[in-house]
């Protein structure tokens, strides 16, 4: 396993980065609000994603696109919890994607074994203790605010320091309430409370951000700053969200070269493809490596001490 990417107490030791597969049981997320609301579908989709390849499933009941309002909690509750017992029943390693801690108690007693916060903790004071009692792995998110408003907060000097400071004093929360250090995972939050340069910004200095010693989950996909890429320009109209997969796999695969432990995709099978070629790449390069260190430890080679190349240089 690459040691760039680190381990997660409570979850399996990919070779690789993971890929997590998106299931929004919503009617208004901004990629595919609706379409998998019902409970049927959306276990239908969930096992899908793990046939295409996903490593985990993120079922999440309420939309945090920019602008949306929250649902309550009953409603959050009956969209989840059925979808995470029937994917967990079936098999599928289940995450569940809440701001709140009654939800992921009851998720993870329905059988999801991750708990995925965009909030890292902060919009419900339950939820680390909930975390830390069933010591569940955590995903801490930077995060500055509900979707209401948090365009309004997209004002940084250097997004990536202080993504990293906001993202340290959120672990140090957590762990303080009572979460393992190991079972944190970080993740810097693109297209919350960030323009598209932010999170350009963010992608590049994913180096940067393994400094907090944690591994990373990006969740790049569809999202706005990709459309904003492909536009090409602010005045030009970005691509529907559905028709930004292929920019999704791009930058799965440069964050996978770069060391994230997942990736967070709604079309899995690309993605997939990028980050096993990614891991392939990290094979070659390591072998590489290898290679030449053996070459130059010999001696009596061709171009080494005593070797042909080191005799002709006195008959020339």
């Amino acid at each position: 396993m690459s040691t760039l990417r680190g381990r997660v107490a409570g979850l399996p030791d990919w070779d690789r980065c993971a890929v997590m597969g998106v299931v929004n049981v919503t009617p208004d997320s901004f990629s595919d609000g609706g379409e998998w609301f019902d409970t049927e579908l959306a276990v239908k989709h969930g096992l899908d994603l793990v046939a295409q390849g996903a490593d985990l499933v993120d079922v999440g009941g309420e939309s945090t696109r920019p602008g949306a309002a929250r649902v309550d909690e009953a409603e959050e509750l009956r969209r989840v919890i059925p979808v995470v017992r029937e994917l967990a029943a079936a098999g599928a390693l289940v995450s569940v994607d809440t701001m709140r801690a009654s939800v992921a108690e009851q998720a993870v007693r329905a059988g999801a074994r991750l708990v995925n916060d965009v909030s890292g903790g902060a919009a419900d004071p339950a939820m680390v203790p909930v975390v830390a009692a069933h010591q569940v792995p955590f995903v801490v998110m930077h995060w500055r605010g509900q979707s209401i408003d948090m365009n309004n907060r997209a004002v940084y000097g250097d997004v990536v320091t202080e993504v990293l400071d906001e993202l340290r004093q959120s672990m140090e929360r957590a762990v303080a309430g009572g979460v393992g250090p190991d079972r944190i995972i970080i993740d810097p939050g693109l297209g919350f409370a960030k323009e598209a340069g932010h999170d350009l910004a963010l992608v590049a200095g994913l180096a940067r951000l393994r400094a907090l010693g944690r591994p990373l989950l990006v969740a790049a996909s569809r999202k706005r700053f990709l459309g904003r890429v492909l536009a090409g320009g602010a005045e030009t109209a970005p691509p529907p969200a559905r028709e930004r997969d292929a920019a999704t796999a791009a930058v799965s695969a440069i964050v996978a070269r770069e060391g994230a432990w997942a990736v967070r995709v709604h079309e899995v099978r690309a993605s997939a493809d990028a980050v096993r070629v990614a891991r392939a790449v990290e094979e070659a390069a390591a072998s590489a490596v290898t290679a030449g260190t053996s070459g130059m430890s010999g001696t009596g080679a061709s171009g080494g001490p005593g070797g042909p190349a080191a005799n002709a240089t006195g008959t020339v």
